[in-house]
């Protein structure tokens, strides 16, 4: 089964959430009235579309019936399609690639969110793409997430710079960019800390890593990468917005959306955070992580 197969099978649920519901909803409407309406607002809600987005896609709905682009609850259905691939097709979702030297990817997020899984998985994608990869276990609090690394490192043919279990992880960043640029290494994935709950610590980690990356290589880290569970729906945007706060985000990592009815989430993330999504995973497999192509999605949802 190929990717864009993968993806539509993955967005079943979603589709089935906000698709195949307006299908159903347009049939029981002659014309459109406000209770058709309000069934479209409440189908957008659950899909976790995100409560703003939702009154923008309303608000341009209502728009579109005075303007007569709309005339019957026929036309809803791709009237919405256009208007969410316009949505997503907005600013560049292309991670960006140093022009020499490494491209140090920075890779951030909540503990449980597979964060060390896509760090392994992207570490495979770059490996199959003929470049050579090295990685960075600045998670030092968790022996585990050490570990789990050094697996990923085996399985993907990557060096794994570490140190002990609770040491300084910028000291990890600093040796892991130390060795790239040595080695002449294509592609520097750094694993963090994911503790969110202490905000201000993990802030001011962050600074002292991004420091320490600059000092050797001025422009890097080329990417802030946030991963995201697609399954836990507004409760991924809050935490988006949170990150934020503590770090300046280039893009989302959005995993396990194989299975949710919630990839509308993927929709509020870019409307609600103007963050673009970056990759996306649609499956366990170690090749089920790709680079997120908008006008895949928006055809996966929409399309049978």
């Amino acid at each position: 089964m190929g990717f864009f197969d993968k993806l539509k099978k993955g967005l079943t649920k979603t589709r089935e959430t906000i698709t195949e519901k307006i299908e159903k909803l347009v049939i029981g409407y002659a014309d459109i009235d406000d209770d058709l309406l309000d069934e479209l607002e409440e189908i957008l809600i659950m899909a976790d579309v995100g409560v703003n987005t939702t009154e923008n896609l309303m608000e341009a709905v209502r728009k579109g019936i005075k303007k007569k682009e709309i005339n019957s609850p026929e036309d809803l259905k791709p009237f919405l399609a256009k208007k969410i691939s316009e949505l997503l097709t907005k600013d560049s979702d292309i991670t960006k690639i140093a022009q020499e030297g490494p491209t140090v990817i920075l890779v951030i997020g909540v503990n449980g969110v597979g964060k060390t899984t896509t760090i392994g998985k992207l570490s495979n994608y770059y490996r199959e793409q003929g470049k050579t990869v090295m990685l960075a276990a600045a998670d030092t609090f968790r022996a585990a997430a050490i570990d789990q690394l050094e697996i990923w490192g085996e399985r993907t043919n990557a060096k794994v710079i570490r140190h002990e279990e609770n040491s300084d992880p910028a000291a990890v960043a600093f040796d892991a960019v130390k060795a790239a640029v040595a080695r002449n290494v294509d592609i520097l994935l750094i694993d963090t800390a994911g503790r969110l709950q202490t905000k201000s610590n993990l802030m001011e980690e962050l600074k002292k890593i991004n420091r320490v990356i600059q000092r050797e290589i001025p422009e890097a880290p080329h990417e802030t990468l946030l991963v995201l569970d697609a399954t836990t729906g507004q409760n991924a945007i809050s935490q988006a917005k949170l990150f934020t706060e503590a770090a300046p985000i280039s893009g989302v990592v959005l995993t396990k959306l194989d299975g949710t009815a919630k990839g509308g989430v993927v929709i509020g993330i870019k409307a609600e955070l103007s963050m673009p999504v970056k990759w996306i995973g649609v499956g366990e497999g170690v090749d089920d992580l790709r680079p997120f192509v908008a006008e895949d999605f928006a055809k996966a949802l929409f399309e049978k």
